[in-house]
């Protein structure tokens, strides 16, 4: 589905993030997941809106982010900033991670 160049970048760009990250095909089927997101249960080859409280995804931007191959933010009102952006050159791929503005208490 995407050349194993994609992930292998993925890999070495995100797989030491500090917050879980994950690389999504635009049939939103996970195609990696970094350290910290594979060690919080996150999967490859799972729908990525198969993870966690499914009313978080009604403010998905990946269709926005693809379509405009520009990332897209939200400051969501749960203290948490959302993240989706487009990978260059593999229009059908995006990456997903989700960071607290404030480090939880």
């Amino acid at each position: 589905m995407v050349d194993s160049k994609i992930i292998d970048a993925f890999h070495m760009m995100w797989g030491n993030f500090p917050e879980p990250v994950r690389l999504i095909h635009k049939d939103r089927k996970v195609l990696a997941v970094n350290e910290i997101a594979a060690s919080r249960g996150m999967e490859i080859g799972v729908p990525c809106f198969s993870v966690g409280n499914p009313e978080l995804h009604k403010v998905c931007s990946a269709n926005e982010a693809l379509a405009s191959k520009k990332g897209q933010r939200i400051n969501a009102p749960d203290g948490r900033i959302r993240f989706w952006s487009p990978v260059m050159d593999c229009p059908d791929v995006f990456i997903h991670f989700v960071i607290f503005r404030d480090p939880p208490q």
